[in-house]
């Protein structure tokens, strides 16, 4: 008889379990995968866009997870047209592909005027600067970083839902919908 590393990959409920404790995890460890996940949006063009972010805060009874970002950025004005994103993380040390559905929510100003005053000093560098993320340079370091509070905006993603595919030497995959509870159910891998 062998033994199953990966013993939570057998239940539809200890799956799920899983993949939430994995995702706080990301939220307070740098060195989790769940930390970097991948977020997909459309373009005004129609186009995937995909790219890294820091997961911030994962609320398994409110279903949803928060990203940070500069509220003058590409994947802003994307959400803005398309409340609709993805969000991808693989966890190589548990064989583990996380996907997740959501419905954006994009908040700034005085909602999220908490998490800026808690936001180190180095870290608010990230949010402000000239020229705007993703305008030419003409030099790779031709812009100034100023933090800048108004341009602070808090990604609010309400999960609705996750595939979940484990790697095991059996191979499991479950699907999980807010609209059915997050009960979930056994898919083909």
């Amino acid at each position: 008889m062998t033994h199953d590393p990966h013993p939570w990959a057998t239940t539809l409920p200890s799956l799920l379990d899983e993949v939430w404790r994995r995702l706080a995890r990301g939220v307070h460890d740098r060195r989790a995968a769940a930390r970097h996940p991948t977020l997909a949006t459309i373009s005004q063009s129609g186009a995937p866009q995909a790219r890294t972010v820091v997961l911030r805060a994962a609320d398994r009874s409110g279903a949803c997870l928060r990203i940070y970002t500069d509220l003058h950025s590409a994947k802003v004005a994307e959400l803005q047209a398309r409340r609709q994103a993805a969000l991808h993380i693989w966890d190589r040390g548990a064989h583990l592909q996380m996907r997740f559905s959501a419905s954006v929510t994009i908040l700034t100003g005085a909602e999220v005027a908490n998490l800026w005053a808690q936001l180190p000093q180095g870290a608010r560098l990230s949010y402000g600067g000239a020229p705007e993320p993703g305008q030419p340079l003409s030099d790779a370091l031709a812009y100034q970083k100023s933090p800048d509070p108004a341009a602070f905006a808090v990604l609010h993603l309400d999960l609705q839902e996750m595939d979940i595919l484990h790697l095991g030497s059996q191979h499991r995959r479950a699907r999980f919908a807010r609209a059915n509870g997050w009960a979930g159910m056994w898919c083909a891998p």
